[in-house]
């Protein structure tokens, strides 16, 4: 790996951690942005490559926050349940979208989520 994409990397991985830590987002909303600007992912590469790397950071991140009394186990294993069938189908159905489109539905959703959390 060439010095200049492991240093774009470094610096998307680290963004990645930091917005986990202060918002609970890093993998579709930084780590996929990123990927496909400074690294010209695909859009499907970004999401499994986006997906691998969250598995440590999640891990990660609930061990600090338990440390703070700020995770609740019993929810995180109700959410966990249907969004695994979740997973499941939106990776059949993004195998099926042209990820052209994939791209505009991703910023519509970044951008009604932004100005959500904005107004309200």
């Amino acid at each position: 790996m060439d010095r200049e994409r492991l240093i774009k990397l470094l610096v998307v991985g680290t963004a990645a951690g930091a917005f986990s830590g202060l918002f609970g987002v890093g993998g579709g909303t930084v780590i996929v942005p990123l990927l496909i600007a400074f690294l010209a992912f695909p859009e499907r590469l970004a999401t499994g490559t986006s997906l691998a790397a969250i598995v440590l950071i999640a891990l990660f991140a609930v061990i600090t926050f338990s440390f703070y009394g700020e995770v609740d186990i019993e929810t995180g294993v109700i959410l966990s349940i249907p969004a695994v069938f979740g997973v499941i189908a939106g990776t059949a159905l993004q195998q099926r979208i042209p990820e052209r489109s994939i791209s505009i539905l991703f910023s519509i959703l970044l951008v009604g989520v932004a100005v959500q959390m904005f107004f309200f």
